[in-house]
């Protein structure tokens, strides 16, 4: 686990209100609604803490027609709840300046869950995370347009894009609607 997903969950947890509403959830899902009037509070409030609990992976939520119910994850909780009596001194550490900055970069533009934020517009950024995605491909392996947009779409909805950010940044090279991964030499050049 990166230690400043670490840090994110923790803070997370560093509130009173996000507390009481991770207990309330642990008994099953609730509403915004519900939430605020559980807890006393208006439902912006809710909202706020509801956001702060998402980017951190501890909650999800499912839309049942207008309603949106809030989940909690209780795997992830537990997860990152021992993550700290798990760290080693290499986490801790920066190997060197130059992953120390990639590791900046990903931890900008991932949310918790690592969903992609947002595609970076400045090159650098963009190839750093580019790279990152396409790094849970594998070598060798044909793979079809539709499993390439289904494997982007873990990450961010925008796949198109990132799909054509892989073959313009010769990541992938596309032949007949087949894609394959381009030697790692070639990427970003």
């Amino acid at each position: 686990m990166q230690l400043d997903r670490l840090v994110q969950f923790h803070k997370a947890l560093g509130d009173v209100t996000r507390i009481r509403i991770l207990a309330l959830l642990k008994n099953g899902p609730l509403h915004g609604q519900a939430l605020a009037g559980k807890l006393g509070v208006k439902p912006p409030t809710i909202t706020h803490h509801i956001s702060k609990l998402r980017d951190a992976g501890l909650i999800y939520e499912r839309r049942d027609k207008n309603t949106i119910y809030f989940y909690l994850d209780e795997k992830k909780l537990k997860q990152n709840a021992e993550a700290i009596l798990k760290i080693g001194v290499e986490a801790v550490m920066p190997v060197n300046k130059k992953e120390n900055g990639k590791y900046s970069v990903l931890n900008n533009f991932f949310a918790a869950d690592g969903t992609l934020k947002q595609i970076p517009s400045q090159r650098k950024k963009r190839l750093i995370v580019l790279e990152h995605i396409v790094k849970g491909l594998i070598p060798g392996k044909q793979y079809a347009e539709k499993e390439i947009n289904e494997y982007i779409k873990r990450f961010h909805e925008d796949y198109a894009a990132i799909r054509r950010e892989f073959i313009a940044n010769h990541y992938m090279f596309r032949e007949n609607g087949i894609y394959e991964l381009n030697p790692p030499e070639l990427w970003g050049k």
